[in-house]
């Protein structure tokens, strides 16, 4: 062999070696992460996955999804304690989120992912909640509804995803592969080198005008986003949402159920004019409500805000003729 061959293959054996390492760091540190944040709820099967929820409190029920790189701790960490004395609360990831599964082959549109909260409210026998969603959630509960009116008696929105985004928001960009081999590549090689180092900054564009809260990488879960498996179930959920927003602000006038919205005056993850208040106008009825100075992750640095706007919306429901569901 010529001595070009052998630096070829030396140079292709230490990238080899190079990859296998850090895929090994990588399933050293998902291991520390689950053990340290194990699944907070139980488990039911839907549509060849398993969805991960917390069932808590009693009254009305709310249902609350997250949203884009999240789970359902970005609700336990502040919110929950001030909605579960008056409503039953269900927390539910998202499919291939937190701790829930979606099939390899699942698609991970908006309309899918709605579908499949659908066979979950089916598979928990919950009689028409009201649902909250928070950014992607957001999207995710407007198709609920649009969808599966009856399955829906009204819709609290937190800084939600309501029109296409032509531009991808900085701190999502690197989640923006088209390639599902290239996906994986990187979610089990750097992926988490680089959230560990860019980790701050990401969280502080997120999060911002607000601090970050020290616990939120274990109270709010944030560390459960180090995984392959998010990484790889985020990147997807951003490609594949663009699709549906298209086509649904063209159906948003035909929304029967009570819509309520909030949104930060200074939101930099969701521009508060395409997404909070051209929704409203769509929306026949809408309750829009702006949170002066507040930033995107409102769950999280507006809980009681945000309880009271849920609160609100509840009321908005049981006047529209709700009927409670009893608790668990």
């Amino acid at each position: 062999m010529t001595i070009i061959a052998w630096i070829i293959i030396l140079i292709l054996a230490l990238v080899g070696a190079v990859a296998f390492s850090l895929a090994l760091y990588s399933g050293w540190t998902t291991l520390r992460v689950e053990n340290a944040l194990p699944p907070l709820g139980r488990f039911v099967d839907v549509d060849g996955g398993r969805i991960h929820y917390l069932d808590q409190g009693s009254g009305p029920t709310l249902l609350l999804i997250h949203g884009l790189n999240g789970q359902m701790r970005h609700f336990t960490h502040s919110l929950l304690e001030r909605l579960k004395d008056k409503y039953r609360v269900i927390l539910v990831d998202r499919p291939g989120s937190g701790y829930s599964t979606r099939p390899r082959r699942a698609p991970a549109r908006i309309r899918a992912q709605a579908d499949t909260i659908g066979r979950f409210i089916d598979a928990l026998g919950l009689d028409r909640p009201l649902v909250v969603g928070h950014s992607l959630g957001g999207a995710i509960a407007l198709s609920l509804a649009l969808d599966h009116p009856a399955k829906v008696n009204g819709l609290a929105l937190l800084a939600p995803v309501t029109h296409p985004q032509p531009e991808v928001p900085a701190a999502f960009l690197g989640l923006a592969i088209n390639s599902a081999l290239l996906r994986k590549l990187i979610a089990w090689t750097l992926a988490i080198p680089f959230s560990i180092k860019y980790g701050p900054t990401v969280l502080g564009m997120v999060f911002s005008p607000q601090a970050v809260p020290a616990d939120f990488a274990t109270k709010g879960g944030g560390l459960l986003a180090l995984r392959p498996r998010s990484f790889i179930a985020a990147s997807r959920d951003l490609i594949a949402a663009s699709g549906d927003l298209e086509r649904m602000p063209a159906c948003y006038g035909s929304l029967k159920v009570p819509v309520g919205i909030l949104f930060g005056t200074h939101d930099r993850m969701l521009n508060i004019v395409r997404h909070g208040e051209a929704a409203a106008k769509k929306i026949p009825g809408a309750d829009f409500e702006r949170i002066e100075g507040e930033g995107h992750m409102l769950p999280i640095t507006s809980p009681d805000r945000v309880a009271k706007f849920i609160g609100r919306m509840a009321q908005r429901v049981a006047a529209a003729g709700a009927k409670p569901q009893p608790a668990a």
